[in-house]
């Protein structure tokens, strides 16, 4: 008898989520595990918190004990017979990786969800969906991949997957949705929208059309039989989870398509690149897999080094999709570059920790950051596709344009993607050694396990952009794209952290190592009410630091907790970590043109 799961939504106020699961027991009975975290997004999150009841019955009815062995396991006492357990999940996870119920719909994942029946998670997989009874959803409807055996008009009805793994890796929406459709080379696509907005669909669907083809030539095939874009619209949230056949997105109802110019606006095209990252990794993460996560149980850490590949390879393509398909121009793509690199020059941590080991520690540092955090790491999505752009322009230079990194990822779907082999942790060196036919450890030792600075402004050459970084002129400035080179500007005086408004304030939420704050005794939680006397704002401190004397101690006065103290600041000059990029001029750079003519045109 193989697992089913009967879903229902009785009370959508009460935000509860009831399964029952009607199964024959074992003679020693029964053994059932919800994951500890979800694939994709790694940090333990203890899904089995969340479930406020549970209770077993046997097949006359009578009470059935229940013994939990830990966290997440649960032991049901019977013998060989069919028994039925129910159980409550409560849902208020407004993201993409949980489970949230109110009286506008229903979303979760069912890692979130589905109580694994141990020995039994190779065994097709069915799960039934029930209508809500509540008037306020009547016009619901269930946007699902998973596959369907009998559903009605509505999506209420049965499903199955081929066995617990596939099982939890088709998230369901059910709302009054907002939908379009379109076809990637034959195959259906669909988009779902919960939430108030407005959408320019034909313009949305176009563009997706291009972005999804994009990445459909890269890898020569698409390993699809439909693909489902869930998206929920709110007023301010980001992100967004991968799956095999569908992604489930969360962003700024703002950033959906409304009148859009020629060129997207900032939000949309922020949209467009989260659309493309999560569409490539079906390719890359969900087929093409780290060897350690795809051996893992979900019960507990998995650690690979190789974050920085799977995140930092997938950052580097989504957006440089939305170049190659013609929907931004190179400008509007070396905008984002700019922004990503001031990102990465502005935290220390860079000289701390290497994309390999974030990569590793991403369950306890990058998803557990603090105020600490941008000192001591470093994100491998940021720096990662940085990695990412000098692998492929490494292997292009050294080869003369006959192997990039479009070739690598195409040789890696072949040897693991399409056969389902999993990715060890020095594979993706010793394939780019085998398409290079040199060595690489150079590269992979300073860049992906050291912590040696990236030569950009080398890698830049490569394709005729030119490279420069400066200092910020503004907290805002996170670096400009010009049409030549330009002036380096003034550095100005700084305080050395992020800040934030306080009512008594300015609230120091972190401060730079070795920066002048620290230098000077603050801590990251001081409010700052004076410097030199006069009171400082959110708005005013960045000009009153500015303004201090030169090579002169200022005084600062601030609340540590409740107290109040006095601090001797030196001001200390803005480090130069904005960057700037510009298009070198034709007739210096014509074979750097070709280049990047040829990775422009993405590689055959």
């Amino acid at each position: 008898m193989s697992p089913k799961y009967i879903v229902s939504i009785p009370d959508p106020t009460k935000r509860e989520i009831h399964v029952q699961l009607p199964i024959k027991s074992g003679a020693d009975g029964l053994t059932l595990r919800l994951p500890a975290w979800i694939p994709g997004s790694y940090m333990i999150r203890d899904f089995s918190r969340h479930i406020v009841e549970m209770s077993a019955t046997g097949s006359d009815g009578r009470h059935l004990q229940i013994e939990k062995i830990d966290k997440h396991s649960w032991r049901v006492a019977a013998d060989k017979e069919e028994i039925c357990v129910d159980y409550i999940v409560y849902a208020n996870d407004l993201s993409v990786r949980g489970a949230h119920v109110d009286n506008t719909h229903a979303f979760f994942n069912g890692a979130s969800l589905y109580l694994a029946v141990e020995e039994m998670q190779h065994l097709p997989h069915r799960v039934e969906i029930l209508k809500p009874g509540a008037d306020a959803c009547a016009n619901w409807q269930v946007a699902t991949t998973l596959p369907a055996v009998a559903a009605d008009d509505q999506g209420y009805g049965q499903y199955e997957a081929q066995d617990y793994e596939h099982l939890i890796d088709y998230p369901v929406e059910i709302a009054d949705l907002s939908t379009a459709e379109f076809a990637v080379d034959g195959i259906q696509h669909r988009i779902a929208i919960y939430g108030k907005h407005h959408c320019d669909f034909k313009r949305l669907c176009d563009d997706l059309v291009k972005i999804c083809g994009t990445h459909a030539q890269l890898f020569g095939e698409l390993p699809l039989q439909q693909y489902l874009f869930l998206v929920t619209a709110v007023g301010d949230d980001y992100g967004g989870l991968e799956h095999r056949d569908s992604t489930s997105l969360i962003c700024k109802r703002d950033d959906l398509p409304v009148d859009e110019g020629k060129e997207p606006s900032d939000g949309y095209r922020r949209f467009l690149g989260l659309c493309s990252h999560e569409y490539f990794h079906l390719w890359n993460v969900k087929r093409i897999q780290p060897l350690k996560l795809k051996e893992s149980l979900l019960d507990q850490e998995a650690y690979t080094s190789l974050l920085w590949a799977f995140e930092g390879i997938t950052s580097y393509y989504d957006d440089l999709a939305l170049l190659r398909s013609g929907i931004i121009p190179l400008k509007s793509w070396l905008e984002l570059m700019t922004q990503t690199i001031s990102r990465v020059m502005r935290s220390k941590g860079r000289h701390r920790q290497s994309v390999a080991d974030s990569s590793f520690d991403a369950w306890t540092k990058f998803y557990k950051q603090d105020e600490n955090s941008s000192n001591a790491i470093i994100s491998y999505y940021a720096k990662g596709s940085l990695i990412a752009f000098g692998l492929d322009m490494t292997l292009r230079q050294r080869s003369e344009d006959r192997v990039s990194l479009d070739d690598l990822m195409r040789l890696l779907w072949q040897r693991h993607g399409k056969t389902g082999v999993g990715v060890d942790e020095d594979d993706i060196q010793h394939l780019a050694e085998e398409l290079l036919g040199e060595p690489l450890a150079l590269f992979f030792n300073n860049y992906v396990y050291g912590v040696e600075e990236l030569p950009l402004d080398s890698w830049f050459a490569q394709i005729g952009i030119g490279y420069q970084l400066r200092a910020a002129k503004k907290i805002e400035d996170t670096g400009k794209v010009y049409n030549c080179e330009p002036e380096k500007s003034q550095a100005v005086q700084v305080l050395g952290g992020r800040t934030a408004n306080h009512q008594a304030g300015v609230e120091l939420l972190s401060v730079t190592s070795a920066g002048a704050a620290q230098q000077s005794g603050l801590i990251a939680g001081d409010v700052i009410i004076a410097v030199d006397g006069l009171k400082v704002t959110q708005k005013n401190i960045e000009r009153r630091i500015a303004q201090l004397p030169q090579d002169e101690a200022t005084i600062i006065h601030a609340f540590r907790r409740d107290e109040f103290m006095e601090f001797d600041f030196m001001p200390q000059l803005a480090e130069s970590d904005t960057c700037d990029l510009w298009i070198k001029h034709a007739s210096k750079s014509f074979p750097e043109q070709q280049r990047r003519l040829k990775w422009l045109a993405q590689d055959e």
